[in-house]
């Protein structure tokens, strides 16, 4: 079978969509699929990062398509982005063979627009990975306006993506009732289909064997991490808050790890408060993201009300591999305000308590090592059960050969 991947990111870029298609990619080659993948050609959140423009990666053909890199500190400067990119998918399109099936994602916005015409006028069906919803997220962070233009073109062209695509993916029960709801898509085209952990590269590493602990000297230093992206739906405020309440604590520190809009927002309250516990990182690379997960003693999920539905939080699955504690800051009927029910793992907090805050890292300080060893366990056991790589890329997979074979596709076309 031919098939087709449309992503703004891809490997060796860190961004989690970019990872999380690698995987899917590396497992239908290894099905023998003829795989083909058209993503960018530098870094999503370091343009200063470049690809080669084609590489065959263990078989996967990558197509590398350069757009511009203006950045994310204004709208218009991500508007340009987005433009250059599909404008340069177009003509790559138009390169292409037909293919058995195309699947695309939801960076940047229009992607599955274009694919979905790719589809129309060379053949194929469409499958679309939604990894976030716009314009929803950008109507939820004030970047647009409801009424605008704007606004009513890309709903109109979501739309029409959703209802031309014969398959959808969603990544929680919250995002199928809202592509549902606001869209009007039957929900027999909607698959729940969660994001996996990182199998091969993220698991329990033990603090007297931990590189990343040694390079930043921790010592038996209590650590606080945000890992991930730290973009308008992860609200950091109430976290800052916290880092300033333990600014005279010197057995604690919190760690700031990763990309994305509100990067300069941390710098900023950091240097203005002169708070020395904030460390900044830059995102860890995939090699190594088991030693920097496993130096937590406490990680920290964000997610804005406002967002729940139209975002998914990755990071959830990189720190139940790693055995680590959790806390969610923010609302419970949310996909990991659902885990939280469900398995009595992690701890959920208000927006803006920054006194709950601090009884949930005051708990985590006083717990005996049984206790953290059997959150290690527990943690790891749900993991595996209902949120491996090897159970969900393996389903997703599943997924688009039988929806490759059902289009017509049989092993005598291969």
């Amino acid at each position: 079978m031919k098939i087709l991947l449309i992503n703004q990111t891809f490997y060796p870029d860190p961004v989690s969509t970019g990872q999380h298609l690698t995987d899917l990619a590396k497992r239908l080659a290894s099905n023998g699929h003829e795989v083909s993948v058209i993503a960018g050609a530098h870094g999503y959140d370091d343009p200063a990062l470049k690809f080669s423009r084609f590489e065959n990666y263990r078989g996967i053909k990558i197509f590398r398509i350069p757009y511009t890199s203006f950045g994310k500190s204004a709208r218009w400067k991500r508007l340009a982005d987005f433009m250059s990119f599909n404008l340069r998918l177009c003509l790559r399109l138009i390169a292409m063979p037909s293919q058995d099936v195309v699947v695309g994602l939801t960076s940047p916005p229009l992607v599955a627009v274009l694919g979905n015409w790719f589809c129309i006028l060379k053949g194929g069906r469409f499958v679309y990975w939604v990894m976030d919803l716009n314009p929803d997220e950008a109507l939820a962070a004030g970047w647009l306006k409801e009424h605008s233009l704007s606004v009513w073109f890309l709903k109109k062209a979501s739309r029409w993506s959703f209802r031309r695509s014969p398959l959808v993916i969603a990544l929680d029960r919250f995002m199928k009732k809202r592509i549902r709801d606001v869209y009007g898509i039957a929900e027999d085209k909607i698959t729940v289909l969660p994001p996996w952990a990182h199998d091969e590269y993220i698991h329990p590493v033990p603090q007297g064997e931990n590189a990343f602990r040694r390079k930043e000297n921790l010592g038996d230093k209590f650590v606080v991490m945000y890992s991930g992206n730290h973009g308008p739906c992860h609200p950091l405020g109430t976290l800052l808050q916290t880092a300033r309440y333990y600014k005279e604590d010197n057995h604690i520190l919190f760690y700031f790890i990763g990309g994305g809009s509100r990067v300069g927002e941390v710098r900023e309250y950091k240097e203005a408060l002169g708070l020395k516990n904030i460390i900044q990182l830059d995102y860890q690379p995939l090699e190594t993201l088991a030693h920097s997960l496993s130096a937590a003693d406490l990680h920290v999920v964000t997610m804005g009300e406002a967002f729940v539905g139209i975002v998914h939080p990755c990071k959830l699955y990189g720190i139940l591999s790693a055995g680590r504690p959790f806390v969610l800051i923010g609302p419970d009927e949310s996909a990991v305000g659902d885990v939280i029910r469900q398995t009595g793992l992690g701890t959920q907090v208000k927006p803006g308590d920054v006194k709950g805050l601090v009884q949930v890292v005051e708990t985590a300080r006083r717990r005996l090592l049984s206790e953290r060893e059997e959150i290690c366990r527990r943690s790891v056991l749900l993991k595996n059960e209902r949120f491996s790589q090897a159970v969900l890329c393996g389903r997703l997979a599943n997924l688009i050969e039988g929806f490759g074979r059902s289009s017509g596709w049989s092993e005598a076309h291969a």
